[in-house]
């Protein structure tokens, strides 16, 4: 089957980061098809790299305006890449996700991954790849920014229980 305007290719790059982990996070999205390019960008007062990462494909995901889309997302996280390449995220959900870290979204990862049709390709962090390198530049600067969300997920999580 051949993409057509129904099936839109699309390509993202995305990648997450965290000062501190935990500690303030942020997460940046590259979406690339035909002409078109949007970036998104996200911060959060206290999360883990990990969460970022796998928030910045969800968003990318997210941002899809039309399911059935072909998708190719490169990420710098074995974290996320390796979960899905794997395998490993279709057996954490037939188990519950017990004892699994992140499932608030890794259940929201595989509602959106389930629209599409999704490849992911591993790239090296910081290797000169322009594309990623930008999404690193968004993923730190939304951390900086002075008003940051609340990842209620992880600080909940997080919390002494009294």
């Amino acid at each position: 089957m051949t993409a057509s305007a129904q099936t839109p290719q699309i390509t993202i790059y995305t990648d997450g980061a965290a000062s501190g982990n935990p500690g303030p996070g942020g997460f940046g999205v590259v979406l690339l098809s035909g002409p078109y390019r949007k970036e998104l960008m996200g911060g959060f007062r206290k999360t883990t790299n990990n969460r970022m990462e796998l928030l910045a494909v969800i968003v990318g995901l997210e941002a899809i305006k039309n399911e059935g889309a072909e998708v190719v997302v490169y990420s710098d996280a074995r974290y996320v890449v390796d979960a899905v390449e794997k395998n490993w995220v279709f057996g954490w959900e037939k188990k519950g996700f017990r004892g699994k870290k992140n499932p608030d979204l890794w259940k929201r990862f595989l509602s959106v991954l389930r629209k599409h049709r999704v490849r992911f390709v591993w790239v090296k962090g910081h290797a000169s790849v322009p594309e990623n390198e930008r999404c690193d530049q968004l993923a730190v600067a939304a951390y900086k920014m002075p008003s940051l969300q609340i990842d209620h997920a992880y600080e909940a999580e997080d919390s002494p229980l009294f």
